[in-house]
């Protein structure tokens, strides 16, 4: 198996390259996750960035207020996206971070817990981002592997913070699989 660090580095690369192919009039676009426009994905993907750090370091849920909610993107949504991500892969890559217990909003977990979260969400979010604004929508096969194999050892419900899955051909390559596992129709 792939180190779990790398796969969040390549999930990580993914969701960025997308992130920097937004242009100017994509904003307000639609994307496949219903209530969300560009913005607001993104905006999602950055507040759980920003996330990261304090988590790892041992805050609580309860310690941050309301720190990370709302638009953090402010007036540069990319620029913001670039410091929030690298600061996150940074605090990602400190020794031990794997081991840690980390306070998350459901219960305590475990570092690697909570990296296979944010991993699959980079991941899957990456496609989101790359059908709203027309872009490549072809992502990593390794990282698509991996993040299935994660996904159907979480058991029954693990897909639940999202669609209800939709069927797909015995034959689906690894890509559909996941996406029809979240809802998505690639």
């Amino acid at each position: 198996m792939t180190d779990l660090l790398d796969l969040h580095g390549q999930a990580m690369a993914e969701f960025d390259r997308r992130v920097r192919a937004i242009r100017v009039t994509q904003w307000a676009d639609p994307t496949p996750c219903t209530d969300w426009d560009v913005h607001d994905l993104l905006n999602h993907l950055t507040g759980e960035q920003l996330w990261a750090p304090f988590l790892l370091a041992g805050g609580r849920i309860e310690e941050a207020g309301d720190r990370y909610e709302g638009d953090v993107l402010g007036e540069e949504p990319v620029a913001t996206w670039e410091v929030a991500s690298r600061e996150a892969r940074s605090a990602w890559l400190q020794p031990g971070t794997l081991q840690r217990t980390v306070h998350l909003s459901f219960g305590d977990a475990t570092g690697e817990t909570y990296l296979w979260q944010m991993t699959f969400d980079l991941g899957v979010h990456a496609w989101d981002l790359a059908r709203a604004i027309g872009a490549d929508e072809k992502l990593d096969t390794g990282l698509v592997e991996a993040l299935l194999d994660w996904l159907g050892g979480q058991g029954p419900g693990a897909g639940a913070l999202f669609a209800p899955p939709v069927a797909v051909e015995e034959d689906a390559d690894a890509q559909t699989r996941l996406l029809a596992l979240t809802g998505r129709r690639a």
